[in-house]
């Protein structure tokens, strides 16, 4: 397995810059630092938030940020559930369309015989007729 190179970056979270390390690229440790800040914000505006100590502040957000996490997680098993079902949707479907295809030929096959068959009838019944035709003429 091969690791990525270890990534140093100065974020901001809270007003404060920290040197983040990690194995993912900058962007996405910023991008993760912006996450983490919108949640600060969004809590910030709260007046009964702010009127916590910053401990349960920080465990609030913890808790926020964990719930989001889960519901994000249930939300692709759902996701992954559904994807599986239209495979096997599509798997049936396919299956279906090659067992319609094969009674198509085998139907189109028989169409083929019996229109032969019709016309060598066909063609059976203008040589009876024309011999028909010949006997009564003599």
């Amino acid at each position: 397995m091969v690791m990525s190179a270890k990534t140093d970056t100065e974020v901001i979270i809270g007003g404060k810059v920290l040197t983040v390390s990690g194995n993912e690229s900058a962007e996405y440790l910023q991008k993760v630092a912006a996450y983490i800040n919108s949640k600060v914000n969004e809590y910030a505006k709260m007046d009964s938030f702010k009127r916590q100590s910053v401990e349960k502040q920080n465990m609030l957000i913890q808790l926020n940020i964990a719930d989001d996490y889960f519901k994000a997680k249930k939300q692709i098993e759902l996701l992954e559930q559904d994807l599986k079902a239209k495979d096997n949707e599509l798997y049936d479907l396919k299956h279906e369309l090659i067992a319609t295809q094969i009674k198509l030929d085998n139907t189109a096959k028989s169409l083929k015989e019996a229109n032969e068959t019709l016309n060598e009838n066909s063609k059976q019944i203008i040589r009876l007729e024309t011999e028909l035709k010949g006997s009564q003429n003599t």
